[in-house]
């Protein structure tokens, strides 16, 4: 180990010490020349280097764990879609949407549904990978809805759950991350019946997908996009605004810390 400071490896490259730092903490996407400079750095060489770069080069393809661990079909279609999406939307009224769990959150729901100990880490570990294309040089506009019962419902402890709210308001910092709450005061509304998510593609139609406990659905004819537009239209219409919703977030995640 070569015992390296973060201030000492910025400078031999030629870089911001912030900027390393968000490339460590995963808030930074990073290049395969960036890499291969690190690598430099540190005095990785031989086969240990060319591993390294072949698997930056195949940073959004599925990760081992994803390809070979206990995950549905639809589940891998999903991890191989996301990477080359242009714009996601995704309505959920009871959860955070995956791409913005936090380790401990996704636990806690893993091991109410009852999955292994050793199941649940594989899938843990592949909903974390997944987040990285938030932070990638250009990653897709993420634009997010959440029913209040998404926020208020504990899942694990009070301070979990405040960490897990305070990680969502963080995300909004991202300029490709939105963020929108739709109140318990807005009464009945639209996606009472069920979360969605509309993907588009530069090259691709766009696709639709609807989870479930097991399995999963994709809609591509035209006349289901249309249908799953005007619903995402009719909840941005009765949400509060980007402002709003960050303000309510850190609200209720204040209500928990005192708890």
């Amino acid at each position: 180990m070569r015992r390296l400071s973060l201030r000492h490896v910025a400078a031999q490259l030629g870089w911001q010490p912030s900027r390393l730092s968000r490339i460590e903490t995963g808030n930074q996407g990073i290049t395969t020349e960036d890499v291969a400079s690190l690598l430099v750095i540190y005095g990785v060489t031989g086969d240990e280097r060319e591993r390294l770069l072949t698997k930056t080069e195949r940073v959004d393809e599925p990760n081992l764990w994803e390809v070979q661990g206990p995950l549905s079909q639809e589940s891998r279609t999903l991890i191989q879609i996301e990477p080359v999406a242009t714009s996601i939307f995704n309505f959920q009224p009871l959860l955070v949407p995956g791409l913005l769990q936090t380790p401990d959150y996704t636990r806690v729901l893993m091991r109410a549904g009852g999955i292994s100990e050793e199941d649940a880490e594989i899938r843990v570990a592949a909903r974390m990978s997944r987040q990285a294309i938030l932070s990638r040089e250009e990653p897709p506009a993420f634009e997010v809805i959440l029913d209040e019962c998404a926020l208020r419902r504990v899942i694990g402890s009070p301070k979990t759950m405040a960490r897990q709210l305070r990680h969502l308001i963080e995300a909004t910092e991202r300029p490709n991350v939105s963020l929108r709450v739709l109140r318990y005061s807005v009464g009945a509304h639209t996606g009472l019946d069920g979360a969605f998510a509309l993907f588009d593609f530069a090259k691709e139609g766009p696709v639709v997908y609807l989870d479930h406990k097991i399995s999963g659905l994709f809609l591509d004819k035209s006349e289901q996009i249309a249908f799953f537009r005007a619903e995402a239209d009719r909840l941005k219409s009765v949400a509060l605004t980007r402002h709003e919703s960050v303000d309510a977030v850190a609200a209720i995640a204040k209500e928990l810390d005192q708890e």
